[in-house]
């Protein structure tokens, strides 16, 4: 039932984070703000301590992975339903009850801490009711939960149809359930895997990245971090990087590159990296991320569908925009801002994006195409499409040799496709789709 059963966050104290929280997730479900913005904004989270910080965090992320299975459980405790108008109320009655049914806090910290954000005169006649629901929770809420298909009713029905009709009813609980919980911090090392997975204590996963369990704080404290050993990128996503091969020396562009994890991979490998990024925001974070590593780059901010390159290259990675519903695990708030019509939208941008790729190519260059997303029309079927109109392509198909510990992710076209309940007992991975084209 629980995602830890041992009390997070503060008992007497927290209540600045639980303040924070509650603003964080209005500004999500209320103002339809996606959910790291609104954590890059918010100027009350930067202030608050590192415990308070990350326990804010946690409360907003639960809230949003099982608010399926909350709101149920608070609406079977109302006797008629929340006015629009008292959304506020609803959303304390949320951050209540994710703390009494998944995080394990005491209910009379839970009860108390939500009496208290309810303080004022527009919530003033509601508190009576706020407080019966939470108690009652705090009785009733863990045979509740136990009932509950939590598979189910955290997907979103477009999702959920969407990958029974891709993957099957079976494997889209699995792909479900392990979006629930809190993802680990994956590593990619510059050098010296093995030394840097003994000094953090990791676990060295096939394809090389390093995995680090449990809460690790303030990540620019850890060992590395400040001699630039190491970045953060999930295992799935180091991939699509490795699958271009040998590239020490031969020119390599990355399009839609921030924030510059796979730009570190292809310069650490000792390519000639021509990194473009449209986003002039993201810009500075690029920068300073290959700054850090010590890492050289070029940087050009410009639109990848129109940039003109000095020469064609050897080797492209487009990471293209997408829905990102491979990685709710990390932004919880996609599987409820987005749905198929944003799908519709993608899908013409990447077309496009995989069109001009194509232009920049050398002569038996190599196109690896890469999309954070679990959905099939960004993933195989705009390669199906590409392929329609470039008879001059053709899928390099991965081999088994090239990722070994990693079969099961590659598809039957050779393609790269990761799921969520992927290497499910080191703690899963997120969802990813590459494909590998050479131009003739």
């Amino acid at each position: 039932m629980t995602d830890n059963r041992k009390s997070n966050g503060p008992e007497t104290k927290g209540g600045d984070a639980r303040r924070t929280a509650l603003a964080i997730l209005r500004s999500v479900l209320e103002e339809e703000r996606p959910l790291d913005e609104v954590l890059a904004q918010n100027s009350h989270l930067a202030k608050l301590a590192p415990r308070d910080r990350g326990f804010a965090r946690l409360l907003v992320a639960t809230t949003l992975r099982r608010l399926g299975q909350i709101d149920i459980v608070i609406d079977h405790c109302l006797d008629r339903p929340i006015k629009a108008k008292d959304e506020v109320l609803r959303q304390i009655l949320r951050l209540g009850a994710v703390q009494l049914l998944f995080l394990g806090t005491p209910p009379h910290a839970a009860v108390n801490t939500a009496l208290e954000l309810a303080r004022g005169p527009r919530l003033a006649g509601q508190r009576g009711l706020l407080n019966a629901v939470l108690r009652r929770l705090s009785r009733e809420g863990e045979a509740l939960v136990a009932d509950q298909d939590a598979a189910r009713l955290n997907t979103p029905d477009w999702l959920w149809q969407s990958w029974c009709d891709a993957y099957g009813e079976e494997t889209t609980r699995a792909i479900a359930l392990a979006q629930l919980a809190e993802p680990p911090l994956d590593l990619s090392c510059k050098e010296d895997l093995r030394t840097w997975a003994i000094t953090l204590g990791a676990e060295i996963l096939p394809g090389g990245s390093l995995r680090l369990t449990g809460s690790q704080g303030d990540i620019a404290r850890l060992a590395g971090y400040a001699e630039g050993a190491w970045w953060v990128q999930d295992a799935a996503a180091a991939v699509p990087a490795r699958l271009l091969g040998d590239i020490a020396g031969k020119s390599v562009f990355d399009l839609c590159a921030a924030p510059g994890g796979k730009t570190a991979q292809l310069a650490a490998l000792g390519a000639e990296v021509i990194a473009v990024e449209r986003a002039k925001h993201r810009m500075p974070r690029l920068d300073e991320n290959l700054k850090r590593l010590g890492l050289g780059a070029a940087t050009v901010c410009a639109d990848a569908t129109r940039w003109q390159p000095p020469a064609p290259a050897d080797a492209i990675l487009l990471d293209a925009p997408c829905s990102a519903t491979g990685t709710l695990r990390r932004h919880p708030d996609i599987a409820l801002l987005k749905g198929p019509a944003h799908i519709t939208t993608l899908v013409k941008t990447q077309d496009k994006l995989l069109d001009a790729a194509v232009t920049m190519l050398k002569p038996g260059g190599l196109l690896v195409y890469a999309v954070c997303s679990l959905q099939p029309e960004e993933g195989p079927q705009r390669i199906a499409a590409l392929l329609e109109r470039n008879p001059d392509l053709e899928r390099v198909p991965v081999t088994a040799a090239e990722l070994p510990g990693m079969e099961e992710a590659i598809t039957t076209d050779g393609d790269f496709r990761s799921l969520p309940c992927h290497l499910a007992e080191s703690g899963g991975l997120d969802g990813f789709y590459a494909c590998r084209l050479r131009l003739a």
